[in-house]
């Protein structure tokens, strides 16, 4: 029998009621993920468990390499079956990991697995998952059969957003499929291809981008498109927070980039703020929530990175203090267009406390949206991630305002990672009222439940 259980993780009556009564049944918001609209609008299927599984979770290939397996093993020329064999020879090495409880729980729920995965069981669960596949678990059945409402995914401003459009007009499928616009290749005169993706942006936008001013109305454009096709909310990845306004510094960069030349990091961060500070007050203006994605050295790896591109699993936690940026750079937007609703993430989880407190400080900026501290992101996205992040949240914040899980992923097996989530909230949440620390008052304790499991986010998004 697979300790996969009903009671998985759920350690006390009160949390068992929690979950099975109120959590369960929730639907569920993912309104962050990765995954691609058109493997939705063409209904994709797999062949096996590599495709669907391996093909392109940097969490996994990580792990993998962790234990030793080739490149070519990982992300390489290998067989499907070479590459399943290697995760299925570190998994059970993998104690503690989320990735050993994610697993499971996929092979459960999707393939009605009970068996636990190692190189003895591999052959079964290939086989087993593999027909279960052929036989018809595609994209859509995976996403309705996980009780998914809305997915938000993650488009770049020059994305024309057709397989959004496609999968809207298709009376078939319930799911809300929305757009939320990432501007990172707009916001990065310090990359290579800066060039040349602004002449994208002009093409697609229709606003001939010249100099730096150009690069406004040009993506004032894009977010009335965005805004269009259902988009209610951006995202931005910072490498770590900072506030500097000098114009002149900051149409340097956008000259220097246009003609292949490096921007220095004044320039570079003059560049970024000025465009954060005009695209908050266009999110505010169109009802957008603004994400902000901090705390990640990415790239670590140059060689590899060269060599396999980028999201590949050579990214790292980073240990730059982001406190006196960020909230200089709220008070900015605030001051000058309106807050709009944020929500503040890091992968750094010594940051927790800073975020809950400096959120605090803009609950209610000039009549506004709130900033929220978002879910435990990245490498936080563990058991005890999960409860460092809601043991800051319960202390300095209000948990019951919690916007609850998302997925973060590039697979569309992913949406267990929201029973995970809700399982620990329950185990938490639980152990409170059976210490004493909070009522033994199941109705109040299960509506915050229901709450953080899904009301929370419908409401604050206007889903």
């Amino acid at each position: 029998m697979s300790f996969i259980n009903e009671n998985f993780l759920l350690l006390n009556e009160t949390s068992k009621i929690l979950y099975h009564e109120y959590a369960n049944d929730m639907p569920i918001v993912d309104y962050h993920c990765h995954i691609d609209p058109k493997e939705i609008a063409g209904d994709k299927r797999y062949e096996n468990l590599t495709q669907v599984w391996l093909s392109g979770d940097h969490y996994k290939w990580r792990l993998m390499r962790a234990n030793g397996a080739d490149e070519s093993e990982v992300t390489g020329d290998s067989s499907d079956w070479t590459k399943f064999m290697r995760y299925a020879e570190v998994l059970p090495k993998a104690a503690g990991n989320p990735l050993y409880h994610w697993t499971h729980l996929e092979l459960k729920r999707y393939f009605d697995c009970d068996l636990t995965l190692n190189p003895s069981t591999a052959k079964e669960i290939w086989e087993h998952c593999g027909k279960v596949l052929r036989d018809g678990l595609s994209v859509r059945r995976i996403i309705t059969g996980s009780n998914v409402e809305i997915i938000c995914t993650t488009d770049d401003p020059a994305d024309d957003l057709k397989w959004h459009k496609a999968i809207a007009e298709d009376d078939s499928f319930p799911v809300r499929v929305l757009p939320a616009m990432r501007p990172d290749k707009a916001m990065s005169p310090e990359r290579d291809g800066f060039a040349d993706y602004i002449g994208l942006l002009s093409e697609t936008s229709g606003v001939h981008i010249a100099s730096f001013d150009d690069v406004f109305p040009a993506l004032g454009k894009r977010i009335e498109h965005f805004n269009n096709s259902g988009c209610r909310l951006s995202d931005h990845a910072l490498d770590y927070c900072f506030y500097r306004r000098d114009k002149n510094a900051a149409e340097s960069a956008f000259k220097k980039a246009m003609n292949g030349e490096k921007p220095t990091r004044k320039e570079t961060e003059s560049y970024k703020t000025e465009l954060l500070l005009f695209l908050a007050e266009r999110y505010r203006n169109s009802g957008w929530v603004m994400q902000i994605h901090f705390g990640a050295l990415r790239n670590a790896n140059s060689i590899m990175t060269k060599s396999i591109g980028p999201d590949s699993g050579f990214d790292c936690v980073s240990a730059v203090d982001s406190s006196s940026g960020l909230v200089k750079l709220l008070d900015a937007i605030s001051t000058e267009g309106g807050l709009p609703k944020t929500i503040l993430y890091s992968v750094n989880p010594n940051d927790n406390a800073m975020i809950m407190s400096a959120a605090g400080c803009f609950l209610t900026a000039d009549g506004g949206g709130s900033v929220r501290h978002g879910s435990a992101w990245w490498f936080n996205d563990t058991k005890h991630g999960m409860l460092e992040h809601m043991t800051n949240l319960a202390s300095i914040g209000v948990l019951g305002n919690f916007l609850g899980m998302l997925t973060d992923s590039r697979s569309f097996l992913s949406y267990t990672r929201h029973e995970y989530f809700r399982r620990i909230l329950c185990g938490f949440i639980g152990e409170l009222i059976e210490k004493g620390e909070y009522p033994d008052d199941i109705e109040t304790a299960g509506k915050m439940v229901r709450d953080i499991s899904y009301n929370n986010a419908v409401n604050y998004f206007g889903f």
